[in-house]
C-alpha cells in the first residue's frame, strides 16, 4: 500500500484527489493540507511514499516544497499551469497533471508511481537494505549495514557510519525508526538508536559500539532486553 498526502491551497482540488484515491485500492491518502507549513510538520513525524502537490502555492511553490521535505518520496504535481512541466521533471516527478484532470488520467499517474514503488521494493528485497536521505537538496544513499548508531541533535540526527564521515539529516527519531529495519535497530535512549549487530559490549548500562560509549536509558531497558537478551 502506497502512503500519500495531498497539498493544495484550493479545497475543491483536494476533494478531487480524495475522491479519486478512494477508488484506488493501492493508495492510502493519509491526510490533505492547504498550507505548506502544516504539511511539512506532518512529514517530519510521518514519512510517506507519495505526494500530490499543487505547484502554484501562495507562500512557496510545490517544487520548492518538494525539494525541502525531510525524506525522499515520489511526487505527482497537480497544477492549472503548463509552464512548470519542465521544472517538475527536473526533480524526477512521477507525473504532471494539468487541472482539470480526469480519473483515467489520475489513475495513469498513480499506476506509474505504483510501478516505481514495486521496483524500489524488489531492489530492497534482493540487495542490502538501502536508505535514502535528503541532504542539501540532493539524495544520499546509505546501506543499513554501514550504520553504527544514530544520535539525536535537537531537530537533526547525526548518522554515524562505518569508515565514513557522519551524515547530518533533518529528521525526527520517530521518522528514522520507521525507515530502519526494525529487527536490526533499537532505540536505547531518547537521543540514540543503535545497530544491534554493531554492539561490541554492554556493561554497567553502557553500550559500546566501535570507540563510542552510549548510555542505555531507563525507559528503554525492557525493550532492549527483549531484543538483545538478558544482561
Amino acid at each position: 500500500m502506497i502512503k500519500a498526502i495531498a497539498l493544495d491551497d484550493e479545497r475543491p482540488a483536494l476533494e478531487v484527489v480524495e475522491a479519486f484515491c478512494d477508488r484506488i485500492d493501492f493508495v492510502e491518502l493519509k491526510k490533505t493540507f492547504s498550507k505548506t507549513g502544516e504539511a511539512r510538520l506532518y512529514l517530519e513525524e510521518n514519512p510517506v511514499d507519495l505526494l500530490f502537490l499543487d505547484i502554484n502555492m501562495p507562500s512557496v511553490s510545490g517544487i520548492d516544497f518538494y525539494k525541502s521535505i525531510p525524506h525522499p518520496a515520489m511526487v505527482i504535481f497537480t497544477t492549472a499551469y503548463s509552464e512548470y512541466a519542465v521544472e517538475s521533471y527536473e526533480v524526477k516527478a512521477m507525473d504532471y497533471l494539468l487541472k482539470p484532470f480526469t480519473y483515467e488520467r489520475f489513475l495513469q499517474a498513480v499506476t506509474k508511481a505504483q510501478e516505481h514503488y514495486k521496483l524500489l521494493s524488489q531492489s530492497a528485497d534482493q540487495n542490502d537494505k538501502f536508505l535514502y536521505f535528503r541532504v542539501d537538496y540532493g539524495l544520499i544513499k546509505i546501506a543499513a549495514s554501514d550504520i553504527l548508531f544514530i544520535e539525536g541533535l535537537d531537530n537533526y540526527l547525526k548518522i554515524h557510519l562505518v569508515d565514513q564521515k557522519p551524515i547530518i539529516v533533518r529528521l525526527t527519531m520517530k521518522a528514522m525508526l520507521e525507515k530502519l529495519p526494525e529487527h536490526l535497530f533499537v532505540r536505547v535512549h531518547r537521543s540514540y538508536i543503535v545497530s544491534l549487530k554493531k554492539i561490541i559490549s554492554l556493561r554497567n548500562r553502557i553500550i559500546r559500539i566501535a570507540d563510542e560509549e552510549i548510555p542505555l536509558g531507563n525507559s528503554y531497558e525492557d525493550e532492549f532486553k527483549a531484543i538483545f537478551g538478558p544482561f
